[in-house]
């Protein structure tokens, strides 16, 4: 299936087609964990408690898809507790290919809820309520992987947080092949990022795999080949297993991308003035990239890597990350 449609909220550009069918999720509704769309199942050697998370912008399918074939297939941990979950549920009922970008959430971003202050504080949205009730799963989490996909084509990427160990994970896991070093976003705190994720004291951790563009066929491969390697990884099921079903070939070396700057959105007006996609190296510093109401915004350095420039400019979030290749 491929369809395409025009962008309406910007006017001008045509929406990526959409090349996957999003499944439906009736079957896994009621969850065995008592919170629904929550599975859970335990091996039969003791193990770290591993969370693969799906659907933290009900628009991202990949993980859906894969996290619905890992539930088809009754894959079970071998040791430890495997978490399944379809988290922003409500958003990704509501997706409608006509208007595929409206259901990222329903009220707010549930990606940028995960700081104390927010998820127990007196604030109110249907996200923050489906965050509250599945806080209990992240807290009594050892590893968590995040799967999403991104607005505009781009290789996928590995978001490994801040901390010394969130870069050992994503380099341990193995793919994608290319890793962000990053602090996250100054509208909210990423689940990636959440309480022990980011302590460097605490070993428990995360990491957050954008597996391509939204639709494209490729991403639920992403997806579910960055799942066999973390749970392979993790010892949460046999290697052999995952070499079955992604076969045994090593993936190619990755490359580290660290982040020095996040430019966030401060004028309605704001616009790129340059062509710009993911991955994109502008080799001069000062280069101009975008008017923010009358702010320039500049590269400010060399060889800058452009990471998930953004489609639909919105006051408070995140344009653009800037970054540059790293030898960590």
């Amino acid at each position: 299936m491929t369809r395409e449609r025009r962008d309406t909220s910007r006017g001008a550009r045509a929406l990526p087609p959409i090349e996957i069918e999003p499944p439906d999720l009736a079957r896994w509704r009621e969850g065995n964990t008592g919170i629904p769309y929550v599975w859970q199942f335990t091996g039969p050697r003791p193990g770290p408690h591993v969370t693969i998370q799906s659907l933290t912008h009900g628009n991202e399918v990949c993980g859906a898809i894969c996290n619905d074939w890992l539930l088809r297939e009754g894959v079970r941990p071998v040791r430890g507790t495997l978490t399944v979950t379809f988290a922003n549920i409500e958003a990704y009922l509501a997706f409608d290919p006509a208007d595929p970008f409206a259901s990222r959430c329903v009220d707010e971003d549930f990606n940028r809820l995960w700081s104390s202050e927010v998820l127990d504080g007196p604030r109110q949205s249907r996200d923050l309520t489906r965050a509250r009730a599945l806080r209990p799963v992240y807290d009594a989490t050892d590893y968590l992987l995040d799967l999403h996909s991104m607005t505009d084509p781009c290789p996928p990427l590995a978001l490994a947080g801040q901390q010394q160990k969130g870069l050992e994970l994503a380099q341990a896991v193995g793919v994608p092949q290319h890793i962000v070093i990053d602090k996250g976003h100054a509208a909210g705190t990423r689940l990636r990022d959440y309480g022990p994720f980011d302590d460097p004291t605490d070993p428990r951790n995360a990491l957050l795999v954008e597996c391509g563009q939204h639709w494209e066929r490729a991403a639920p491969e992403v997806a579910r080949e960055a799942t066999l390697r973390f749970l392979a990884h993790l010892g949460a099921v046999d290697r052999a297993f995952v070499d079955e079903r992604i076969g045994g070939d090593e993936p190619p070396p990755q490359r580290t991308i660290e982040i020095t700057d996040a430019v966030t959105i401060r004028h309605p007006e704001f616009r790129f003035v340059v062509p710009v996609h993911g991955l994109l190296v502008v080799p001069e510093a000062g280069t101009l990239l975008a008017d923010d109401g009358g702010t320039a915004v500049t590269t400010p350095y060399d060889e800058c890597v452009l990471i998930m420039p953004t489609r639909r400019p919105r006051v408070g979030e995140t344009a653009v990350r800037l970054g540059r290749f790293v030898a960590r």
